[in-house]
This record gives structure tokens, C-alpha cells and sequence, in this order.
């Protein structure tokens, strides 16, 4: 018998803030409602109920960037839709977690040569943490990219430091380098 046998009840956890923090944000990840091509409807098919988001704490399917924390970005990014792609992930709060999911937004697609209207892959636009290739890909590849990012999340170190501010490209093949303020 040791000298702690004895000391706590039976029902006694050891954690630390950081560890219950990660378990209460992996647990309820609220992804934003967002999709823009034909990935979009495979994306829907994986919160309804065959597939059913719900049991790995994402189902909440969130309409507004200010209730959301995971941004599923589920189709073809074109030059004319990146800057609201871009506005929308910047109206989202702290952390938040990006999932590309499809080849048109991973990379452009069938689009990649010819397409000019295209942008070659949605981290031009914002840092992406999860890419789900396919096209379209399975509900079943969207569930692993969730668990993914909960393994992220699970992962993360709760430290304070810099926000990285990544260009946003314009159809003319130039990105625009945002200004940094210095405080």
C-alpha cells in the first residue's frame, strides 16, 4: 500500500487546464455552413444522419462565422469568391481550424490548367489545416479530416503569440500583401 492509496475518493481526475480545455473544444467543434460546388452536397450527406457528425461533436452546423470555429471549405474557390472566403475565416473567433475538402479546393481541380477564373488551391487564401482529397470526396474522408483536426485540437499548446496575416490573391496573378501594424 502506498502512502496516496486512501487519500482521494474513487471518482478523483488529474488533469490540467490545458488538457480539459482541448477536450471541451475537440468535443464541440462547430463547423460553418459554406459550400460552393458539387463537394458541398457530400458535406451535407456527412451530417445527415447515415453518417452522422453529431457523434464526434460537430454536428452543430453554425450560419454565421462569428459561431464558428472549423470553416469546411467544400468546392471551387474562384478569384471572385476568395476575398468573401477570406472575410468570413477573419469574422471567425480565435482558434480556428480550416478543412479544404475536394481536389477544386485543394488544388484547382479539372481547373488547374486552363481554368483562369480559379484560385490554385484555397491556402493562397487562408492557412489550411486539414486537406480532404477527392472529387467529390466521401462523407467518409470528411470524418477523418474532422478527426484530424481534433487531433490538432487535442494537440494544441494554449500560448500566446503573433497572428499571421496571409495575402489574398487577385485574378490578376499578384497577391496583396496585407499591411502590418505595428503596435
Amino acid at each position: 500500500m502506498t502512502w496516496i492509496d486512501g487519500k482521494f475518493e474513487e471518482n478523483l481526475m488529474v488533469t490540467t487546464i490545458e488538457q480539459a480545455t482541448n477536450w471541451a473544444r475537440q468535443s464541440s467543434i462547430w463547423p460553418m455552413t459554406f459550400g460552393l460546388a458539387c463537394c458541398a452536397i457530400e458535406m451535407m450527406a456527412a451530417g445527415a444522419s447515415r453518417y452522422d457528425m453529431d457523434r464526434f461533436g460537430a454536428g452543430a452546423f453554425r450560419a454565421t462565422p462569428r459561431q464558428a470555429d472549423l470553416m469546411i471549405v467544400a468546392g471551387t474557390v474562384t478569384y471572385k469568391m476568395a476575398s468573401r472566403v477570406r472575410r468570413l475565416y477573419e469574422q471567425m473567433p480565435d482558434p480556428k481550424y480550416v478543412i479544404a475538402m475536394g481536389a477544386c479546393t485543394v488544388g484547382g481541380g479539372p481547373y488547374f490548367k486552363y481554368g483562369y477564373h480559379v484560385v490554385k488551391g484555397v491556402d493562397l487564401v487562408v492557412p489550411v489545416d486539414v486537406y480532404v482529397p477527392g472529387c467529390p470526396p466521401r462523407p467518409e474522408a470528411l470524418l477523418e479530416g474532422l478527426m484530424r483536426v481534433q487531433d490538432k485540437i487535442k494537440a494544441k499548446r494554449i500560448a500566446r503569440g503573433a497572428v499571421d496575416q496571409l495575402p489574398v490573391p487577385h485574378h490578376s496573378g499578384y497577391v496583396a500583401v496585407p499591411q502590418t501594424v505595428e503596435v
